[in-house]
């Protein structure tokens, strides 16, 4: 069994990006700027943008946080979407999900121009990325393809299944693993909540991502031995420590693990892949705007680069 070594491959791109970065402001540009608005102060989505700052320290970007309060009117924070996309010095923002009850979040969405969206949530990215056309893929779908072709894992031909069907994870990295690509070239069956015979149909599977949001989800006698598993759950569950919690992904990893190739733990797999994704489409968001239609510099993943 291989352990699927986020932090390890997160830094490795990181330095990939600084190296770019770096030949940015030798040539006299300036850096790429990445924006963040959170609305409140909600504990896990503080850690999150936290981490996003930390990330933009680490690879040379520019980086500033809109913090807004929770009362804050649709109105006014569609005027900061308005501002943000507006600013010619920001080259992607993201607003921060979830937002408070009283906001359409799916009309803040699509407020954002599709060519700042490096979420990658925006209608506009979700159907260029659909049909296969150049696209900001969202952050955790790009980083779970990015992680399975860092390790090599071959995927043409396998059956794979897709736990969950969240317009985030589920559905867009079951699209991105059955289109003609590598990786990619699956049999994908995508599963959920409502799924009848899902023991079944995960014992049939060469690789399960498994992102339903429900703790230790998966366990040992829904696994074929040597599967690959990645593991997308991140839930907070009660612990006697300091915090008060811990993290807990979707696989129950003490009975899954020993069944498979390569499987990715909780934390330190898929979430440091979702910040660099999210690095790597700020770049990328940058060069469209600057008119660097390819990566020529890149030894990862991203292949092309077209404008929206």
């Amino acid at each position: 069994m291989v352990l699927l070594d986020g932090k390890k491959i997160a830094a490795e791109i990181k330095a990939e990006i600084a190296a770019e970065v770096a030949r940015l402001l030798a040539s006299g540009k300036r850096a790429p700027q990445l924006a963040a608005v959170l609305v409140g102060n909600d504990g896990a989505s503080e850690t999150y943008v936290s981490s996003k700052e930390k990330a933009c320290r680490e690879v040379g970007f520019l980086s500033q946080v809109w913090r807004l309060p929770a009362a804050i009117s649709e109105a006014d924070l569609l005027a900061t979407v308005a501002s943000l996309n507006a600013d010619d010095a920001v080259d992607g923002f993201i607003v921060q999900l979830p937002l408070p009850e009283h906001i359409d979040g799916q009309k803040i969405i699509e407020a954002i121009a599709p060519a700042k969206d490096v979420d990658g949530f925006h209608p506009v990215n979700v159907g260029r990325m659909v049909i296969g056309l150049p696209a900001f893929v969202s952050a955790t779908p790009a980083g779970i393809m990015d992680l399975l072709e860092r390790y090599q894992i071959e995927t043409s031909g396998k059956n794979c299944v897709v736990i969950g069907r969240s317009n985030i994870v589920g559905r867009p990295v079951a699209n991105l693993l059955s289109q003609k690509a590598a990786p990619g070239d699956c049999t994908v069956t995508l599963c959920h909540s409502r799924t009848k015979n899902m023991k079944e149909i995960c014992l049939q599977a060469d690789i399960i991502i498994a992102a339903l949001g429900i703790p230790e989800f998966l366990r040992g006698d829904m696994v074929r031995e040597g599967a690959v598993v990645v593991d997308v759950g991140i839930t907070r569950v009660p612990a006697a420590n300091e915090r008060g919690f811990r993290l807990q992904g979707d696989v129950k990893f003490g009975e899954v693990a020993p069944k498979c190739s390569y499987i990715t733990p909780v934390p330190g797999g898929v979430g440091p892949m979702t910040i660099v994704s999210l690095m790597k489409n700020t770049l990328k968001a940058y060069l469209m705007e600057n008119g660097e239609c390819l990566l020529r510099h890149f030894p990862f993943s991203i292949k092309k680069i077209c404008e929206i």
